[in-house]
C-alpha cells in the first residue's frame, strides 16, 4: 500500500504541472480548455525532436546526468520545448480562441477547444506515427528507498516531484511579491477594472498562455520519461488534469498542485478495490464528488 501511495505522489507531480497552467487559463479566460492536455503531447514530441537533434550536432551532450535517464541534450531540449509549446499556445489563442472570444460566448470556446484538441492529436499522429517512442533506450533501475517495507522509485520521478515543488514556490513568489503578479491577479478577478487601471489585458493573456504552455510541456516530458511518448498523451491525461484543477479550485496554484497529488494518490490506491481497467474512471468520480460537496474546490472562491 505504501508503494502505491508513493507512486500516486510521483504521478501527482506530473498532473500538478499540467493543472497549474490549466487553472491559470481557466481563471483568467473563464472557459474549460479541453485542448490544454494536447500541449503536453506537443511538448513531449518537441523535446524528442530537439533531443535527437542535439545528440547528432553535439555528441558531447549525449551523456546521462547521474542516475537520471535524462541527458544534457534532453535538458536543453526541454528548455526549447517549453518555449515552443508556450508559443504554440499563444498561436492557438490568436487563431482560434481570441476570434471566438470576440464574437461568441464561453460555450463556443469550449466547443472550439474540443475541435482544436482533435486536430492537434491527429496531426501529431500523422507526423510521428501512432507507435510509442522513448527518450532513451537505456534501462534505468529504480532506487530502493526502503527494504521494509520495500519502496522503489525511479530517479526521473523524483526529479519531476522536485521540479513541481520548485515551480510552485517560484510562482507563489511571482504572484505575491511582484508587480506583474498583482497585475495578473487583478486581470483574473476583474478584466474590465484592470484595464481601467492601465493594465494591458492582451499582454497578460499572452503571458498566461506562455506560462501554461511551458508548464504543460514540462509535464509532457516528465510523463514521457516515466512512461512512453505517444500521440494520445493528451487524451489519457485530460480528465486527471481537469480533476486536479477542479479539486484544487480554479485559479489557485496551490490548489492545482494539491489537486494533482490527490488525484494521483486516489487513482493508485483505487487499484486495491477496483480492477486496473476501471482506474481511468477514478478522476471522473472525484470530479463528481467535488462538484457535489464543494463546487468551488478546496482553495477556490465563488465567482460572480
Amino acid at each position: 500500500m505504501i508503494q502505491h501511495l508513493l507512486d500516486g505522489i510521483l504521478i501527482g507531480a506530473i498532473l500538478s504541472l499540467g493543472a497549474i497552467g490549466l487553472t491559470m487559463v481557466m481563471h483568467m479566460l473563464r472557459f474549460a480548455n479541453f485542448s490544454h492536455a494536447e500541449l503536453l503531447s506537443i511538448g513531449a514530441y518537441a523535446a524528442l525532436v530537439f533531443d535527437k537533434l542535439f545528440k547528432v550536432l553535439m555528441p558531447v551532450l549525449a551523456d546521462q546526468i547521474g542516475p537520471l535517464s535524462m541527458t544534457w541534450a534532453l535538458v536543453l531540449a526541454i528548455v526549447l520545448s517549453m518555449a515552443l509549446t508556450g508559443a504554440s499556445a499563444v498561436l492557438f489563442d490568436r487563431l482560434v480562441f481570441r476570434r471566438v472570444r470576440e464574437k461568441g460566448e464561453e460555450l463556443s470556446m469550449v466547443f472550439a477547444s474540443f475541435g482544436l484538441a482533435l486536430i492537434v492529436r491527429n496531426v501529431i499522429g500523422l507526423v510521428f506515427g501512432l507507435h510509442t517512442q522513448l527518450y532513451s533506450q537505456d534501462i534505468v533501475f529504480a532506487v530502493v528507498l526502503s527494504r521494509d517495507p520495500l519502496l522503489l522509485v525511479k530517479p526521473d520521478q523524483l526529479a519531476a516531484l522536485a521540479a513541481t515543488l520548485a515551480i510552485m514556490a517560484a510562482l507563489h513568489l511571482v504572484l505575491s511579491r511582484t508587480t506583474f503578479g498583482y497585475a495578473l491577479r487583478a486581470v483574473a478577478e476583474n478584466p474590465v477594472l484592470a484595464q481601467v487601471n492601465g493594465i494591458d489585458l492582451r499582454r497578460m493573456i499572452v503571458i498566461v498562455w506562455l506560462l501554461g504552455g511551458g508548464l504543460a510541456s514540462l509535464a509532457g516530458v516528465f510523463y514521457g520519461l516515466s512512461n512512453q511518448i505517444s500521440p494520445v498523451i493528451g487524451r489519457d491525461l485530460v480528465l486527471p488534469i481537469f480533476a486536479a484543477t477542479i479539486v484544487g479550485g480554479i485559479g489557485s496554484i496551490y490548489g492545482a498542485v494539491l489537486g494533482g497529488f490527490i488525484v494521483g494518490i486516489a487513482a493508485n490506491l483505487a487499484l486495491f478495490v477496483l480492477p486496473s481497467g476501471y482506474s481511468p474512471s477514478v478522476p471522473f468520480l472525484i470530479i463528481i464528488a467535488v462538484l457535489l460537496l464543494r463546487p468551488n474546490g478546496l482553495f477556490g472562491e465563488a465567482r460572480t
